[in-house]
């Protein structure tokens, strides 16, 4: 296992919005402890603040929304595109559940967002589906995206796992061994389009951005839904993609 790759995933989850609430609670009942009357009630106050915003679910719809819809949907595949890499994100391997229940909702999404382009092009390009084992599973992602694939009518010889990379910028090294220079559609979820580009481009490879798995919607907002989990869920992928943005600004990429 890969020590420093462990220990961002750990810091990093300390950083999300909920664990960030939490210790807003923490130091705000430790000032009450010690007798700290007023300076508890302004950390208190700010907590349920922060809890009450990043679990209203039009104001966390908002500001996804505007980052969801950066890079338009990808109606058409563009023609004579040899290549489709479809970016991983979760699974759990489990034999006695459906291939359909193993690989998490966003990489399913994923997958079928690809091989509805796949089934546009009449020369079939390669599917190259990605995900490393995770840190508790022995699969790799990748070959039960390939299992899927198969599932759902792709040739296998239209298959290309890549079992390694961790992350999206390992995703980019994989990529330019096997792409090299040729345009090729790149399919990750709306949210992580941006940050993916980013890491895509530095390496000189030229993604055509096909993003899926939108969370967001402005269009009819239900002002009376509060305390949602739901928006905490969106709230944290948010504030993940923003972290790795800030992240990658720092790294100069």
């Amino acid at each position: 296992m890969d020590i420093v790759f462990l220990i961002k995933k750990i810091i990093s989850m300390f950083l999300m919005p909920f664990p960030l609430g939490l210790l807003l609670l923490t130091i705000g009942l430790i000032f009450l402890y010690k007798n700290k009357v007023f300076k508890a009630k302004v950390i208190l106050t700010l907590s349920a603040v922060w809890f009450f915003l990043i679990s209203y679910s039009p104001l966390i719809d908002h500001l996804l929304y505007k980052y969801e819809t950066l890079y338009p949907t990808l109606q058409n595949a563009p023609k004579d595109i040899q290549y489709i890499y479809i970016l991983g994100n979760g699974h759990h391997t489990d034999t006695a559940l459906p291939i359909t229940s193993q690989v998490s909702e966003v990489s399913s999404v994923r997958l079928n967002e690809g091989i509805r382009l796949y089934q546009q092009l009449e020369k079939r390009p390669t599917i190259i589906v990605s995900g490393y084992t995770g840190l508790f599973d022995p699969t790799p992602g990748a070959v039960l995206q390939k299992k899927l694939a198969l599932a759902l009518g792709v040739e296998e010889n239209k298959l290309h796992i890549e079992s390694m990379p961790k992350d999206t910028q390992e995703e980019a090294l994989a990529a330019k061994k096997y792409i090299g220079n040729a345009p090729f559609i790149l399919v990750t979820s709306a949210s992580h389009m941006k940050r993916a580009l980013k890491f895509f481009k530095q390496e000189g490879l030229s993604p055509i951005p096909a993003p899926t798995n939108h969370l967001s919607g402005i269009q009819y907002p239900n002002y009376l839904n509060m305390f949602s989990s739901l928006a905490l869920r969106k709230a944290t992928i948010l504030w993940h993609e923003l972290l790795g943005l800030m992240l990658q600004k720092l790294k100069g990429i």
